[in-house]
This record gives C-alpha cells, sequence and structure tokens, in this order.
C-alpha cells in the first residue's frame, strides 16, 4: 500500500492549474507552428502566427495563454493499492484549484448556481473524474476549459441506422453551427457510444490525447482522419476568417452501446486546447 499525503496533491493541483494557463501544451504549438507553414490563405497564415506569438508571450511573460482560464476539469487515474491520507480526494483537489487561481491571478469562472449566477470566487468546485487503475500510480490531467468552445459543444442521441454517414453529418453539423465561436483551428473531441452521460465523457477524454494521436482502432483512426480533411475542406479557417485550417485534429474515443442506441458528443476545444499531466 502507497500512502499519498493530500498537500502533496494540493501542491499539484495548484501548480498544474498555473502551468496549464500558461503554457501551451507542445503538441498543440507544434500543430500550430505545422499548419502555419501550409495554410494557404494569406489572413490565415497570419493569424496562426499571432497565435503562436501569443503563446510564446504567455510562457515567457508567465501570463494566462487566454483570458478565460477555464472551469478547472480534472481526470485522476487512482492505482487501487494506493491510500489518500490527511483527508478527502476531492476537497485537496478543489483547494488546489482554489489555491492556482488566486496565486496565479488566474480568472475565476465558476458561478454557485447556474440559474442565479453568484461567482465562487475561487473558480471551485472542480470538475473531476476518477478512474480506479490498477497498482499504485496516481495520475492526474489537469484541463482548464474555457467556455466559449465549451458552448459550441453538442450531443446527439442518433439510430444505429444512422451509421458512419450520420457520425459525420452530425459532426460536420456541429463544426459549422461552432464557426468562429470556438476561437479556431480547433480540436475536435468526439465520443460514440455508452450512453447519454457516457459519449459526453469520452468526447471529453478525447481532447486531452496528444494532437496527431490516433485511435487504436484501425476502423476509427481513418473516420478521424476523414473528418478532419473534411472539417478542414469547409473553409471557415483560423477565427472564422477563412483558410485551410478550421481544425488541428479529431479525435475519436468509443465504448459499447446498446443494441437500439448510438450516442454520439462532440466536445469542441479551442486553440489553447490546454492539459497537462502530473504522476506523483
Amino acid at each position: 500500500m502507497r500512502k499519498i499525503h493530500v498537500n502533496e496533491i494540493i501542491e499539484a493541483v495548484k501548480t498544474a492549474c498555473i502551468e496549464a494557463n500558461y503554457n501551451l501544451p507542445k503538441d498543440m504549438l507544434q500543430a500550430l507552428e505545422s499548419r502555419t507553414t501550409i495554410e494557404s490563405n494569406n489572413l490565415g497564415k497570419e493569424i496562426l502566427q499571432d497565435i503562436c506569438e501569443n503563446a510564446y508571450l504567455a510562457q515567457k511573460e508567465a501570463i494566462p495563454i487566454c483570458q478565460d482560464t477555464g472551469s478547472a476539469v480534472v481526470f485522476i487515474n487512482l492505482g487501487q493499492e494506493v491510500y489518500i491520507e490527511g483527508g478527502l480526494l476531492k476537497d485537496a483537489i478543489n483547494e488546489g484549484v482554489r489555491r492556482g487561481y488566486k496565486e496565479g491571478y488566474l480568472r475565476k469562472s465558476i458561478v454557485e448556481n447556474p440559474l442565479y449566477r453568484k461567482n465562487t470566487g475561487d473558480n471551485t468546485p472542480a470538475i473531476i473524474h476518477f478512474d480506479i487503475v490498477e497498482g499504485d500510480d496516481f495520475e492526474m490531467v489537469i484541463a482548464p476549459k474555457g467556455g466559449g468552445s465549451e458552448n459550441m459543444s453538442k450531443v446527439y442521441m442518433l439510430t444505429p441506422s444512422q451509421g458512419i454517414e450520420g457520425v459525420e453529418a452530425a459532426v460536420l453539423e456541429a463544426v459549422k453551427i461552432a464557426g468562429p465561436n470556438a476561437c479556431l483551428p480547433m480540436v475536435v473531441g468526439i465520443g460514440i457510444g455508452g450512453n447519454f452521460e457516457q459519449c459526453t465523457l469520452l468526447a471529453k477524454k478525447a481532447l486531452v490525447r496528444s494532437v496527431g494521436s490516433h485511435n487504436p482502432d484501425e476502423r476509427m483512426s481513418v473516420l478521424e482522419q476523414e473528418l478532419l480533411q473534411k472539417i478542414n475542406a469547409l473553409g471557415i479557417g483560423p477565427q472564422g476568417l477563412g483558410g485551410d485550417t478550421s481544425a488541428l485534429a479529431v479525435h475519436i474515443e468509443d465504448y459499447p452501446c446498446h443494441i437500439a442506441s448510438m450516442p454520439l458528443a462532440i466536445n469542441i476545444g479551442c486553440h489553447v486546447n490546454r492539459h497537462i499531466s502530473v504522476r506523483l
């Protein structure tokens, strides 16, 4: 049995919240730079260059990449041989978020009640997903998620008869509706299968994969690449002002589902698709 004290978790979460908001992930930056060299639209190319410059300045000056520093989404892979001592794991994560958003001068964007809109003042509570795994590993992925791109996400309860064509049509529809509001170029996270709530979690998890990684199922991998080509062929372009680069990647995560259903979720990540992994 391996013991981890909550103080260690608090400090790790605090640091990760700050770093994720200051430093664009390397995979995202590399993808943006790569698209800059091949973007045929002059305005689109300039916008991509500005996005990259903004990321470099944020890192250099230790300031947020974007003014929307997001809701704190946290994925926990908790080894079943790990014992958390000194308090509750959920409380430790929220305390880390609280300290990170205060000490990092990050915008607090969470309201206590969705109807009455009083700000909590510290960006808590975080949105936490727990997964119990083998061994004594403890891994966290912190993914601050901005409101603009999140608002452009969609859930479709398709019928099995709609098949791949139905999935493609729904994804393209969601991207078209999102347009410039998703702060393009985007990363498109897609969850297929499970049920109503499972498909949305799959879509969210898809966003924290490394840009350009592929689903291990070759059929899904081909679909990812086909959708990426079709999305970029729409010509929406960086910031919605035209060009070849509407999306940097399409990532699909899938799960078994009921014979009568084909749940589909599209979770859109903007060009600051932030995520950082921490292992204790």
